[in-house]
Formats: structure tokens, sequence, C-alpha cells
């Protein structure tokens, strides 16, 4: 049974309600720059209180309904809001899988915490959830990502032309997948 809180050494992974939307809002403000280059085109409205207040309890009911898990990353030691790890358009039944997403503040870039939270969150989705496959797509200039791949030992199973649009541009992605093993021979 899969819990709305999880911790590693340094993080608490959460499933965030609706009145963490300023510590969200601060997140997104802090980073728009950076995270520009890598999520899709944000309007106005995206960077008010109200706006992450309905994200959050869409994250909420999502979370109810077991189609998507957007688990929030905290520092233990400041409480910091700095990225989340999300897995959506999550089916079950046969298929049991997945797609993943991360983000991280780019403060902390470098400091292991986006590869420790994958590791605690897949871990979460495999044993607790019991998916079979997460599939994560990666832009392929962003070279931290594929790394992290890399030592998270994903598949790199091919690559998908004008996969996604990002921050306004149709952008090539590379594509990789995980497998829980315990779920096949």
């Amino acid at each position: 049974m899969i819990k709305k809180e999880y911790q590693t050494e340094r993080l608490y992974l959460k499933v965030l309600e609706p009145r963490y939307a300023k510590k969200v809002l601060e997140y997104y403000i802090r980073n728009s720059k950076f995270l520009k280059e890598w999520d899709p085109k944000r309007e106005s409205y995206f960077y008010t209180i109200s706006h992450q207040k309905s994200l959050l309890k869409d994250d909420i009911q999502d979370f109810k309904n077991k189609s998507q898990v957007k688990f929030w990353l905290i520092t233990k030691d400041t409480k910091e809001v700095i990225g989340n790890v999300c897995f959506s358009n999550i089916i079950m039944g046969n298929f049991k899988s997945c797609y993943m997403s991360y983000k991280l503040d780019e403060n902390e870039i470098n400091k292991g915490y986006i590869t420790e939270a994958i590791k605690k969150a897949i871990s979460v989705m495999f044993n607790d959830f019991g998916l079979h496959r997460i599939e994560v797509n990666i832009i392929p200039r962003n070279e931290r990502s594929l790394r992290i791949m890399e030592k998270l030992n994903f598949t790199r199973e091919g690559f998908s032309r004008a996969y996604l649009k990002i921050n306004d541009v149709w952008e090539d992605h590379v594509h990789f997948a995980k497998y829980n093993k315990d779920t096949y021979c």
C-alpha cells in the first residue's frame, strides 16, 4: 500500500496538500529561469498561489485515483521544497507501467539529492505500488539527466524525434526504462 510520505537520509518525499502552495510557488519562482529550458511554456497564472493550490488539489485527486503520484522533495535540515519526482500516466492491469519525470532546484544540483530521491521513489513504486515498468524521456542535451539514468541502471530503449513541446519548441528525446525484476522470470 502506497503512503503519502516517505523518507531518505536527507529528504522527505511527500504528496503535498494545497496548504503547501506557497512553498511550491516559491520553488517555481526561484527556479523559473532554470526550468524554462526543460519545462513546457508557463503562462503568468502558473506563478500564482491560487493556481498552485489547484494543481496540488489535482495531485491529491490523482493520488487517490492511482493515476499519478507526485512526490515533492523537502530537505530535512531546511524544510525547503527543492523539487519533485512524478510518476504519471499510471496504467495498471496487465501493463503496470508509467512515465517518470523529475526536477530539482538549481541551487541543489550536484549534491546527490535527485539520485537519492529517485532511488527511493522507484523502490516505492515497484514495491508498494506494484509497478512493472517505469519510462523516462530525456532531451539529449540534458547531460545531467543522462548521467542519472546511467547511475540508476535505466536501459536506453530508443529515440523519439520531436517528442515533447518544451518551452514552445518540439524537442527530441532519448527513451529509457527500468523494470521491476521481481515481476518477471
